[in-house]
């Protein structure tokens, strides 16, 4: 079994970009069942606050100190990316929000064994759909979606569970010496860093699998 781990934030365009790399690598990887994906959080932003009027291109212009045109033109580039692997980012519409309570579902959806399909869908609201991620209407249409019990929803909402499990892998990722995100972890061993090509990932599930066989062989 290839134990992957992923470190990635909801609000990253790069890391939604690197998941659907990795999913077509998947796709392509003979032994794809032999795979066990993990996703771990990671904000890049933890003092990030809900601000539903300051849009994408601001936000960017004050952070880098650079021209409103400069930050749209960041974010086109972003955009052609994530459409030549079917991905519509639409950022005239995304809102500026914490990540927390997002991957505190996500820690539900995977007690479920549906912890890539939340990923995907939280990805989707945030990029796609212009949602706030961080507003709990948001993340309850969402679980009902993945087709999680409302009321474990609503607990995990109200009462802060999984709190404690996302700042641990946080602190995981500071331990491992991990900057930014997306950051993929291959049996504790080797490590992929940003959206790489789909074939960066087939090769590594390629030389983890020969290494597998050839330590148990040995």
């Amino acid at each position: 079994m290839i134990d992957l781990e992923i470190w990635s934030d909801i609000v990253c365009p790069f890391c939604y970009i690197g998941k659907r790399h990795l999913d077509i690598a998947l796709s392509r990887f003979e032994y794809r069942n032999e795979v066990r994906v993990t996703w771990k959080s990671f904000e890049l932003d933890p003092s990030a606050a809900r601000d539903p009027q300051q849009n994408v291109y601001e936000m960017l212009s004050k952070k880098y100190g650079q021209s409103l045109e400069w930050a749209k033109q960041m974010t086109e580039q972003v955009t052609q990316k994530g459409a030549a692997v079917g991905l519509y980012f639409d950022f005239d519409r995304l809102i500026r929000t914490p990540s927390f309570d997002a991957h505190r579902l996500s820690h539900l959806a995977a007690k479920h064994q549906l912890q890539d399909l939340a990923q995907e869908r939280l990805f989707a609201a945030h990029f796609t759909d212009g949602k706030d991620i961080a507003d709990p209407k948001v993340l309850e249409r969402i679980g009902a979606e993945l087709g999680l019990d409302p009321r474990e929803v609503q607990h995990l909402l109200a009462e802060g569970d999984y709190r404690s499990e996302v700042r641990r892998e946080e602190q995981e990722a500071s331990s491992l010496g991990v900057t930014g995100v997306p950051f993929f972890l291959f049996n504790r061993k080797y490590a992929i860093s940003g959206a790489q090509p789909v074939e960066v990932f087939i090769g590594a599930f390629q030389t983890v699998l020969k290494e597998q066989r050839a330590e148990s062989n040995g």
